[in-house]
């Protein structure tokens, strides 16, 4: 059954609007609904509201109707998600990448880790997060450093994509992990990998646009907070995010270029985060905090 996004095209602020008009009407009936940015230049964003066919003329006419104040003679888009794989590229001939005590590796890898290592099978396909991105890496080297100095019992994964960072979590000790992304496409891949990594229970996943979502107040507070997003969503979130943390918790932050860690920082530090280290890989950076006083 083919699934159909619907949206807008409109600006930074309106979108937020939109995202707030569009939670209070969709998100309680399970409909995945997401802003994204299109063009940081001209300030294009895109607010969307997901559903299969069936669905579709009655969500239509619901959306122009929430619209109809705000977004006066706004045009629905309309687009339709092909039921076909959209694995662009496999992971042939890319090495296993190693980071703490995980191995990250593809289908053809099978059987590559070495006594002591954890084991993550993830293929190129819809989802970020293969392990090949300094972030991702970045990201599974703090988690082994975090979870191995304290205990940790509830993980929050932000902007999951491959499920990677919670899967990795999950494997390293018997936490409970909420693993959520805007994409609807991202949370089924990775409960696709969730389950070809043989974890049958611990790991939650949630298509969620933002910290609107019921799921965070169902699994938080969390002693561990994942976010390998992007500098400016990362930034705007600081607030919402840190008030996620359980006391004495940490946060993982990267999808940051070198040159947007001081923002990154200040607006956590702003929240009440205190820098605790920053890893540095392939141009990006990855930056442990946490809420200890």
């Amino acid at each position: 059954m083919s699934e159909i996004r619907l949206y807008i095209s409109t600006t930074e602020r309106k979108a937020d609007v939109a995202l707030s008009l569009m939670t209070e009407a969709f998100e309680e009936e399970g409909y995945a609904i997401a802003t994204m940015e299109i063009d940081e230049k001209n300030d294009i964003w895109e607010a969307s509201v997901y559903m299969f066919r069936p669905d579709e003329a009655e969500i239509h006419q619901r959306f122009a109707a929430l619209l109809e104040n705000d977004f006066p003679g706004v045009e629905i888009q309309r687009e339709v998600i092909p039921e076909i794989d959209w694995i662009a590229k496999s992971l042939e001939g890319l090495k296993p990448v190693r980071a703490g005590r995980f191995v990250v590796h593809g289908s053809h890898d099978r059987g590559t880790a070495r006594p002591g290592e954890i084991s993550i099978e993830i293929d190129a396909g819809q989802a970020f997060g293969t392990g090949h991105h300094g972030t991702t890496a970045g990201c599974l080297e703090v988690i082994f450093n975090v979870m191995r100095a304290r205990k940790v019992k509830r993980v929050l994964d932000l902007g999951t994509g491959s499920g990677v960072l919670a899967i990795a979590a999950r494997k390293l000790a018997p936490v409970q992990v909420l693993a959520t992304d805007i994409d609807p496409i991202a949370t089924r891949v990775a409960r696709e990998n969730v389950r070809l990594n043989g974890i049958a229970s611990g790991i939650a996943l949630e298509t969620a646009p933002g910290f609107h979502s019921t799921a965070f107040g169902r699994h938080g507070p969390f002693d561990l907070i994942i976010a390998n997003i992007l500098a400016r969503p990362l930034m705007r979130m600081a607030p919402q995010l840190a008030a996620q943390l359980a006391p004495n918790g940490d946060v993982i932050l990267s999808g940051i270029l070198a040159s947007q860690r001081w923002k990154v920082l200040a607006a956590y530090n702003g929240a009440g985060l205190r820098h605790v280290k920053t890893i540095w890989r392939e141009g990006w950076v990855t930056i442990h905090l946490d809420n200890r006083r």
